[in-house]
């Protein structure tokens, strides 16, 4: 279908003075009738269910060849009648007759309406009807406008009105099956393409309105329709400010706003650049404070259809907020102005389909709108308080400050509702509305004290009964339809487990805490049976993954009860969790490729793995659990995992949001790996993926060195990194290469006293050995980097009130030194494992000074200032360089190594010092 807006149709060049007839109306008792109401005559129109979604430009008048400036509608010379008393200055469409075409496209299918035959309006200021548009109608309708009844014209009155006889000639010739199904609207078609006046343009309309009806009128007719009216007409009657003496100030507008209104019936025209433009102006019709004038009141309801349809295009809830329409809807919701409702319809629409850049772009106006539904929400007493606890969710912003004004309303209606004995239907909607809450703010927007005890209470139990009921007997179609209520519970309870493991200001009491594990446990119980039995059948539903994240947070938090089923759902875990992995490897989706293509680096929202770590860093430690995850891949899958994550981390672009979530699964995969190393030491020598790993460890701890932004991340690394090279066997020189059957090698050492042996080792350790850890500087620069995290744990400081030096811990830790402290005994341990590894390590510590600087340091300090535990750790340290270096043994003496270690009672470097 052409689709037709040219800017040379006759009915875009038009411009020049009207030819109509001035005339004065009459009825057929020949006695003139008062002026009729537009709102009299308008129908409601018809209410657009906004589903799921342009620059500040208002129509502008036409500007008409030989004008230095646009005008807006014409005006003709009338004599002054009953109805509106004309001027020069008077538009070319009385306003009556403007009214009675609102009507009229009202009443048609062009606004999908039901509508019946055509009535003329009541005798009163009529628009010029040529004559010959009659002809163009059949025989049964000129007798229809020849004998209108009591609203109708007088035939002689019609003719009275004829001009332009020329109009004969702008016919155009319709589609052959058109024609037969409609002639006369094909008739009125033509007519209306070559209207050569805005008189011309308005008859040929009312023309159409009695060809189209609604029950014959398909899409395709309709927008034919549409394209022969254009949009120049409706601009110029938007932008058309001067209305006739005696007149609505808006008559005009309200006629371009209903033209506009039936335009966007068609998605094609809804999208239209020449309809999003008017967004700005809908916004202000919107916005506009109730109005005394009830035809004002029509315009409204124009807007808010344009608004409607507008925001049923795949484009427009992008193009309504950008435009301004959200906070003008915001707006009106607030004033409470005529049409509020529809507003708070449009929202929920908006809100739903772009809630994201709605909140980043009007986060002030939507709250304010919060406040409005919450007081609502805890005043009503009837039904509009279950249909307001529907809607509220959508305005819960993603974060809410623990003094936000809609929080005790909202608490107050939640608790009146959950504490009454209701039906299923109004229960949900509050669980739902809670759900958000709780994720808005955690536990914020319940008071604490006895009454919020009990409602949390309350709250967490109603959240675990659902969830067994909807899990435990396993209809999957009842399941796939209360999918939405049970994640909801899902959220309730994952709040339900941090008010349990809170130690200080939990809203729970200690006997309510054990109370609801144990209906935790049983709810979990449910969960992991649903997924076993359907888990590896749905993979890609949603719902699983909602399902398997809740899992983690209790995980993370109990791995003693449930042991069995655990340990018997742990291969789904990790086959779960690399599929999604690979899924997000292998190809993005089209937002995230959009949004790293524009320099940003989003979330990936399906990570299942990091809400497991914190599970499997427990389940590492205990053996069952740690032999199923060997078996089933899961060290491979974490070192790429670890791998993908530190890309993350890395990259400039990353928002965030994400650098955030890659740090916490960076340093919760760190403890997971020390685990393993520590309990299951020969596996790094027999997978691979440990080599890349080691290889990552090298390259990144000196990039993390320099700032104590992310000392917690460089805490795991340096301790990680140390405890891996710890692990390679002891040689003090490479002398030989023995390679071996079966994937190892032989490494021929020389100990200190020159004895010789074959130390059997894998291939991977091998690489690890010769490939970073042989005085490489990639090597040295790591070491050079844990020296710095070490030596920085504590500083000697003089105290303010005796005056004496104490050992305390540095201020740059201070703040995660409770995260970081075992990490540092546990990497001060390592070292000292090192240095007898790597012949040049001693070089580089003396190198570093920070063997002078801890000698000095233990020199200057009161010794009841050194904690009983930092003795072994020191110690150790002085201990291995002393053995493996004769100038550090130097420097240890030459700083009264001697007399240090009879102070601190560190016996074995006393006795290593004495020996040498």
């Amino acid at each position: 279908m052409a689709t037709a807006w040219a800017a040379d149709h006759p009915s875009r060049r038009h411009g020049g003075p009207l030819c109509s007839v001035p005339h004065h109306p009459r009825s057929h008792s020949g006695t003139s009738r008062a002026p009729q109401s537009q709102s009299t005559v308008r129908q409601s129109l018809p209410r657009l269910r906004p589903p799921p979604f342009h620059r500040k430009h208002y129509a502008t008048p036409l500007l008409l060849p030989g004008q230095s400036e646009p005008r807006p509608l014409e005006a003709e010379s009338a004599k002054p009648s009953h109805r509106c008393h004309g001027s020069a200055g008077n538009a070319s469409l009385p306003p009556p007759a403007a009214a009675v075409l609102r009507k009229k496209l009202q009443s048609v299918a062009l606004i999908g309406h039901g509508g019946t035959g055509y009535r003329m309006w009541r005798a009163g200021a009529a628009p010029a009807v040529p004559l010959l548009l009659l002809p163009l109608l059949l025989p049964g309708e000129v007798e229809e406008w020849k004998c209108g009844g009591e609203e109708g014209l007088e035939w002689e009155e019609l003719q009275r009105l004829v001009h332009l006889p020329s109009i004969m000639a702008a016919r155009v010739a319709a589609d052959d099956s058109e024609s037969n199904k409609n002639p006369a609207l094909e008739r009125c078609l033509g007519v209306l393409r070559d209207a050569g006046s805005d008189s011309e343009q308005f008859a040929a309309l009312l023309l159409v309105t009695k060809a189209a009806k609604a029950g014959e009128i398909d899409a395709n007719t309709r927008r034919r329709i549409f394209d022969a009216v254009g949009f120049t007409f409706p601009n110029r009657l938007l932008a058309s400010k001067e209305p006739p003496e005696g007149c609505p100030q808006h008559t005009f507008q309200a006629l371009g706003l209903t033209l506009l209104a039936c335009f966007c019936t068609d998605p094609d025209l809804a999208r239209h650049s020449q309809v999003l433009n008017k967004i700005p102006m809908l916004s202000d019709v919107v916005s506009t404070p109730t109005p005394e004038d009830s035809s004002y009141s029509a315009m409204i309801d124009d807007a808010y259809q344009c608004l409607g349809a507008i925001l049923a295009t795949p484009q427009g809830p992008r193009e309504l907020v950008n435009r301004g329409g959200l906070s003008a809807l915001c707006q009106a919701y607030v004033n409470q102005s005529y049409g509020s409702d529809q507003a708070l319809q449009l929202l929920v629409g908006l809100l739903t389909a772009a809630e994201t850049k709605c909140w980043q772009r009007a986060t002030s106006d939507l709250v304010r709108v919060l406040n409005i539904l919450s007081a609502e929400f805890q005043k009503a007493e009837d039904m509009t308080k279950f249909r307001l606890c529907e809607v509220l969710p959508r305005f819960v912003p993603p974060r809410l400050s623990a003094g936000a004004e809609s929080l005790q309303p909202l608490y107050r209606g939640l608790s009146s509702i959950l504490t009454s004995k209701l039906s299923v239907s109004q229960r949900d909607p509050a669980l739902k509305l809670a759900a958000c809450l709780s994720q808005a703010c955690g536990s914020k927007w319940i008071p604490a004290g006895s009454s919020g005890s009990k409602f949390f209470a309350l709250l967490a139990n109603l959240a675990c009964v659902e969830v067994r009921l909807s899990l435990e007997e396993l209809d999957l179609t009842e399941v796939d339809k209360k999918q939405e209520l049970v994640a909801a519970c899902y959220v309730l309870m994952e709040l339900a487990i941090v008010e349990c493991t809170r130690e200080e200001s939990s809203l729970l009491r200690e006997a309510q805490k054990v109370q609801l594990v144990g209906i935790l446990e049983e709810a979990f119980g449910a969960v992991i049976h649903y997924l076993r039995q359907v888990g590896r059948e749905k993979m890609e539903d949603p719902f699983i993954f909602a399902s398997v994240r809740v899992l983690g947070s209790w995980l993370a938090e109990e791995t003693s009860s449930l042991k069995q089923e655990i340990c018997d759902l742990l291969p789904f875990l990790i086959q779960y969790a690399k599929m999604l992995f690979e899924k997000e490897r292998k190809g993005k989706s089209g937002l995230q490729h959009e949004l790293e293509q524009a320099g940003q680096k989003p979330l990936w929202r399906g990570d299942a793995l990091r809400f497991l770590l914190p599970g499997l860093s427990h389940l590492t430690t205990e053996d069952r659990p740690r032999q199923i995850l060997i078996s089933e891949g899961a060290p491979i899958l974490l070192c790429q995992y670890y791998l993908y994550q530190w890309e993350v981390f890395a990259s400039d672009s990353t928002t965030p949001s994400a650098l955030e979530v890659a740090e916490t699964s960076l340093k919760t995969a760190c403890e997971i790996f020390l685990n393993l190393v520590v309990t299951a030491p020969d596996l790094i020598s027999r997978e691979d993926c440990f080599a890349a790993l080691m290889d990552i460890l090298l390259k990144s701890l000196p990039s993390l060195c320099g700032s104590t932004k992310h000392l917690a991340l460089t805490a795991n690394v340096t301790t990680l990194g140390l405890m891996m090279a710890r692990n390679i066997p002891v040689v003090h020189q490479v002398k030989d290469v023995v390679f071996q059957p079966e994937g190892t090698v032989g490494i021929e050492t020389q100990g200190k006293e020159d004895t010789v042996g074959l130390c059997p080792l894998d291939v991977t350790t091998y690489r690890l050995l010769l490939s970073g850890l042989q005085g490489t500087p990639q090597a040295e620069a790591f070491f050079a980097a844990a020296i710095h995290f070490l030596a920085g744990g504590y500083v000697a400081q003089t105290d303010a009130a005796g005056g004496s030096v104490a050992l305390s811990i540095s201020p740059a830790y201070e703040a995660v030194w409770p995260a970081i402290r075992e990490l540092w005994f546990l990497g001060m341990q390592a070292f000292a494992c090192c240095v007898p590894l790597f012949l040049w390590l001693p070089q580089d510590v003396l190198r570093s000074g920070w063997l002078q600087e801890l000698l000095v340091m233990l020199g200057c300090v009161a010794p009841k200032s050194v904690d009983l535990e930092l003795i072994p750790a020191f110690q150790g340290i002085l201990v291995e360089l002393a053995r493996a270096s004769q100038p550090c043994l130097e420097v240890i003496q030459q700083h009264r190594g001697l007399e240090l270690a009879s102070l601190y009672g560190m016996a074995a470097l006393e006795q290593c010092l004495c020996e040498q």
